[in-house]
């Protein structure tokens, strides 16, 4: 049996502003005053600026604005809030990070791995080298970057990831990828996935559709938000969760590997 408690997900989809950091921000303030009283608040990619190519104008260094920004909100609602932005990093490279904001003010990340070479982003921004597991309460939170979905290797975890979690841009003309992908990582993984997309239009004319999602570790779906816009909640069980890993310990033989 586990000993680790419940939690609580709030996923807020949205539009999102072109270009407009300030916009959104204001946005999302609201949004997450809704959210309050879940652990672990889940934002679109890009959320400050939607999926943009123009790094060189839009980042913000790494104590920028819109850190501050999560950071405050944490410490404000009393939730952990992860979301990706755009930051000029210490070493003056462009990355699509995602913030790890918890409430007591400390703040963790994960630069995105695989960049979407079909828009340009391995031309704008410098990859990701490091996974990044993070502690929510005992459960082992990893966090990932919308075109990571598509490589499982990168998904898995042979310690045992209790929850994925993937924030993205996804485009409706692809809506089909999103919606079978995310299953299969929750079964190979036997664990939860929560995934958050926007709805709307960016500045490119990209139309997306949502679909954020929270499955269960047999793909099942526990939340669907549809094409929603607005704050969509859900629990996840420890006890459910390790039960199920009693029951079919697929992991134990799981192929070991390394990553490069």
């Amino acid at each position: 049996m586990s000993n680790k408690p419940d939690i609580e997900l709030a996923l807020i989809q949205t539009t999102l502003a072109w270009h407009d950091p300030a916009a959104n921000r204001e946005h999302f303030q609201a949004l997450l005053e809704q959210a309050r009283g879940a652990d672990l608040v889940i934002l679109p990619e890009m959320f400050t600026t939607g999926f943009s190519m123009e790094s060189s104008v839009l980042a913000e260094p790494e104590d920028g604005p819109s850190s501050a920004w999560l950071r405050e909100q944490a410490q404000r609602i009393g939730a952990v809030i992860c979301a990706s932005l755009i930051i000029q990093a210490a070493d003056g490279s462009y990355r699509n990070r995602l913030l790890w904001a918890r409430p007591d003010g400390s703040v963790a990340h994960y630069d995105k791995r695989h960049l979407f070479r079909m828009a340009g982003e391995h031309k704008h921004y410098r990859a990701g080298e490091q996974q990044a597991v993070f502690d929510l309460k005992g459960w082992r939170v990893r966090a990932l970057i919308c075109y990571d979905l598509r490589f499982p290797v990168w998904s898995r975890d042979a310690a045992g990831t209790d929850l994925l979690l993937y924030t993205a841009n996804w485009p409706g003309a692809r809506r089909q990828h999103w919606n079978r992908l995310l299953p299969a990582r929750a079964i190979e993984n036997l664990c939860y996935v929560a995934a958050v997309n926007r709805v709307g239009e960016d500045g490119k004319g990209h139309g997306y559709t949502g679909d954020s999602q929270v499955l269960d570790f047999q793909g099942e779906a526990l939340l669907a938000a549809g094409d929603g816009d607005g704050v969509f909640r859900t629990w996840l069980s420890s006890e459910a969760l390790s039960a199920y890993r009693e029951r079919f310990p697929a992991h134990l033989d799981a192929d070991v590997f390394t990553l490069n």
